[in-house]
């Protein structure tokens, strides 16, 4: 009877909008959470009977519509570690589950999410509000990164190994007929790290256009040698004056480096501070080209440029994330490790992703395969780092959903109990 079928539709219409109102109550509640993503309504109607002849009422299911690849309005952030990605992808995190002898253990499956505040917590993970940890591609000290896995991103390395110098740049004039010694202090780092200081000497040679170059080290064993370093006329072949022509009578650990106008004019010596001998090479330009140490007319000895590449011992300082998604360590020495590398994984249909708690989704057969890429590549957004993405609710659109779901619930009461009073009438008949 078409009575009873009204009153089934119309209960069917209840429990759609009830629906629909639980949706729209669980996106408001969520529009300030981060990376939160809305679910509309989907409405779908089902046929008891439909012909040209006649139509039986049926009844309607409320279905999610889920906005898994709708992004929400990015932010700048205080905090230098979060993240929000512009465009498609997400974050892959893992979910800790524990501690087994002191170390954190985590949940074997894959986790995604847009949700990118993320900070340190005392373990050294990178943690968002929700507890995820990030994960990424691991960087040796070479600067590759192992893309055959992914893992947790710990900082761990707080302590950067000091590096013993073995290289200086060394730039300067020397007075073209000068008579007078010359001397430079250079500072250089052995391999514990320690500062060790050098004094180089230039002496006139008798004959023109030559130095005499001696280094000597008071922990390093004294003087470390002497050597010749020939300018324009005094080299063979002769090169442009005022420009290193070559090198000769190098004595104790002195050699020189440099034959051809072009190849670069270097002296490569040794010093013992204590841990064996420690080769250094002092770089001075290029072979007949005016530029590192020249020999030119000026009243004074003028030194332009005094660089070594030594690394004394570095404590940890900060960690920032690059927007090419390297995470990098800063030491108070001035130096920085990258030690990870944070991809973007897109889906085929992220909006068929099982969402869980904490903003987070797991891979499903309907979403497709996980693909990791870098940022901005492959279709993958990019990052914006110092920035989060939050909820992609709009709570006018929210409040239009609602007024909406209220009337037709309302109407959908209406017809049940027009419904019931027209069976009671029926009813009655009898009496």
């Amino acid at each position: 009877m078409s009575l009873f079928g009204a009153m089934t539709t119309a209960i069917t219409g209840l429990n759609a909008q009830a629906r629909a109102l639980g949706h729209v109550s669980d996106n408001v509640a969520n529009s300030q959470t981060v990376g939160f993503k809305r679910t509309d309504t989907n409405f779908v109607s089902y046929l008891t009977e439909s012909s040209q002849q006649v139509h039986r009422p049926g009844s309607v299911v409320a279905r999610p519509d889920y906005t898994n690849a709708i992004a929400g309005p990015i932010a700048q952030s205080d905090n230098p570690l979060s993240m929000a990605i512009s465009g498609q992808g997400f974050f892959s995190v893992a979910l800790p589950t524990g501690s087994n002898n002191g170390q954190v253990t985590f949940d074997e499956r894959q986790f995604y999410t847009r949700a990118g505040d993320f900070q340190l917590d005392d373990n050294g993970y990178f943690v968002n509000g929700a507890g995820y940890a990030l994960q990424g591609w691991a960087v040796d000290a070479s600067g590759t990164s192992d893309r055959t896995q992914i893992q947790p991103v710990r900082i761990s390395d707080l302590v950067f190994n000091p590096i013993a110098t073995s290289a200086i740049d060394f730039s300067a004039n020397l007075p073209a007929g000068s008579t007078e010694v010359q001397t430079t202090p250079i500072d250089v780092y052995d391999s514990l790290g320690a500062l060790q200081s050098m004094t180089m000497t230039w002496t006139p040679g008798a004959t023109p256009n030559t130095w005499t170059l001696d280094i000597s080290a008071p922990n390093g064993g004294g003087s470390l040698g002497t050597i010749d370093v020939l300018f324009g006329q005094a080299a063979s072949p002769a090169v442009a004056d005022g420009t290193i022509g070559g090198f000769a009578n190098g004595t104790g650990t002195f050699a020189g480096v440099g034959a051809a106008v072009g190849d670069p004019a270097a002296i490569t010596f040794a010093a013992d501070f204590g841990q064996g001998p420690q080769t250094m090479t002092l770089n001075l330009g290029a072979i007949g080209e005016a530029r590192g140490l020249t020999q030119y007319a000026e009243q004074e000895y003028t030194v332009r440029n005094r660089e070594q590449n030594g690394v004394p011992l570095g404590a940890y300082s900060s960690v920032a994330v690059r927007e090419n998604g390297d995470i990098a360590i800063n030491y108070d020495n001035g130096q920085s490790r990258v030690i990870a590398r944070i991809p973007i994984t897109t889906f085929n249909n992220p909006d068929a992703l099982q969402r869980l708690d904490g903003q987070a989704f797991m891979r499903t057969v309907e979403s497709g395969e996980a693909r990791a890429s870098d940022p901005a590549s492959n279709g993958a957004g990019r990052l914006a780092t110092s920035s989060v993405e939050g909820s992609n609710v709009d709570i006018a659109s929210e409040f239009s959903k609602l007024i909406v779901a209220q009337r037709a619930y309302t109407a959908n009461t209406k017809i049940v109990t027009a419904t019931d009073e027209m069976l009671q009438d029926t009813i009655n008949m009898r009496r």
